[in-house]
């Protein structure tokens, strides 16, 4: 369990919150690539972090984030003219690029120096991975865009999705360091079309993860987060492995994919990002190593999810619950990994009160994420800088926190994997 001033600390992410202004220094996702598929195209409105903002691509096919608000009057500019490099403003003509300088004030006399005088609040971005990255901290700050495997993939072996969810980004996250669940919440999708296992790949037979419902947890922590190991007693001569990662500071990595050469050919991996404290936009950006991803795949993938990026099966219709097929093929009665998740950790409430929980061996890795976050958050608030950031030089360090998939007998370490495995 957290203390109410500790689940405060965590869940609140606001301007000039403790955990806000440390997930600030991070590149974080603001929205898919998709969303802005050409110059000029009509602007996006959006929320993070509880700020109102609007992205566009300008007729370089750069991306701008701005205040929604424009800065005379307050008119929104999700209304405003995306046209020759800038996004004017619909109420009286002021015109910003992407940087936030105004470019023209049309309604002032001619001389007027008003638009040197205003600077409009404006945020990096960076394309990589299907989405859009930006940088919402201070600029002397402002870290290197981290070299990860999934931000680097290119085009083919990467699919980018997001999607709106009714709660604190924390709840979500928890729900992403939790390998014990999928024994239950996800036990009948091993068998329906959302899980396909091939016989081309024999450690994605649902038997080896369905074999042991309390697996024993090894967690070790980096730099700039935590790996976990979850194994599986299959019988007395192999365990079942699957390793997941937490990367500071939203970033769960989950093992999906196709084994290839016995290999994990890749895996999702999850980011968290508020929207408000109430509110959380899931990003998922799968990729692989070496087999491009199927457009069938990438479509199964979104079948969850509207046109407007909300669940179809939501909490408002009761996430389409067939109570009958839970009594008779189903454990939970709910269809697809994505909305079963959705259903435990929005039904938590908006912030779900951690003091009233009873926490068991299952809970090993969440509770190291959480002691995480505190001690990051708290050197963070003394004046150190966040982990995992780098600011002149970088290395590829995504490689020491991977997922994997193995079968391995008892005596060997899973650790043996990421010593084969390497940098490379």
């Amino acid at each position: 369990m957290l203390f109410t001033e500790e689940n405060e600390l965590l869940t609140r992410t606001g301007p000039g919150t403790p955990m806000g202004e440390m997930i600030r220094r991070y590149w974080i996702p603001a929205l898919l690539s998709e969303e802005l598929p050409e110059p000029d195209c009509a602007p996006v409105r959006l929320r993070l972090l509880g700020e109102d903002l609007v992205a566009f691509r300008d007729s370089k096919g750069r991306i701008g984030l701005l205040d929604e608000h424009c800065s005379h009057r307050g008119t929104s500019l999700f209304y405003g003219r995306n046209e020759d490099c800038g996004l004017r403003c619909i109420y009286h003509g002021w015109k910003y690029d992407i940087e936030g300088n105004v470019i023209e004030t049309p309604a002032e006399p001619p001389g007027s120096t008003l638009k040197n005088k205003v600077l409009h609040k404006a945020y990096p971005c960076r394309e990589a991975g299907g989405a859009v990255f930006t940088y919402m901290g201070p600029k002397e700050k402002t870290p290197l865009f981290p070299d990860y495997e999934w931000l680097m993939a290119p085009p083919d072996k990467v699919s980018a999705l997001k999607f709106y969810l009714e709660c604190n980004y924390l709840q979500c996250l928890e729900g992403d360091c939790d390998s014990s669940h999928t024994n239950f919440l996800h036990s009948s999708n091993f068998t329906d079309r959302y899980y396909r296992p091939t016989v081309s790949d024999p450690l994605e037979n649902p038997a080896l993860r369905l074999a042991d419902s309390a697996p024993s947890y090894e967690i070790m922590e980096s730099h700039n987060g935590i790996q976990m190991a979850a194994i599986r007693k299959v019988d007395a001569h192999s365990n079942y492995v699957r390793t997941s990662c937490f990367v500071a500071t939203i970033w769960p990595i989950v093992p999906v994919g196709q084994i290839v050469d016995g290999k994990l050919d890749g895996a999702s991996v999850v980011h968290q990002v508020p929207s408000d404290d109430n509110h959380t936009w899931r990003f998922n950006i799968r990729f692989r190593r070496k087999l491009p991803i199927a457009q069938r795949d990438k479509n199964r993938e979104r079948e969850q999810v509207g046109s407007d990026y909300r669940l179809v099966a939501n909490l408002h219709n009761d996430y389409l619950q067939d109570r009958q097929s839970q009594k008779s093929s189903s454990y939970i009665g709910i269809k697809g990994f994505t909305t079963q998740d959705a259903c435990v950790t929005e039904s938590m409430g908006p912030i779900m009160n951690r003091g009233k929980e009873h926490l068991g061996i299952s809970d090993s890795y969440v509770i190291q994420v959480r002691k995480f976050l505190l001690e990051a958050v708290r050197a963070f608030q003394a004046g150190e800088d966040p982990p995992g950031l780098a600011y002149e030089t970088t290395e590829n360090f995504f490689p020491h926190l991977r997922s994997e998939i193995a079968l391995l007998p008892p005596d060997v370490s899973w650790k043996t994997l990421f010593q084969a495995v390497g940098n490379k």
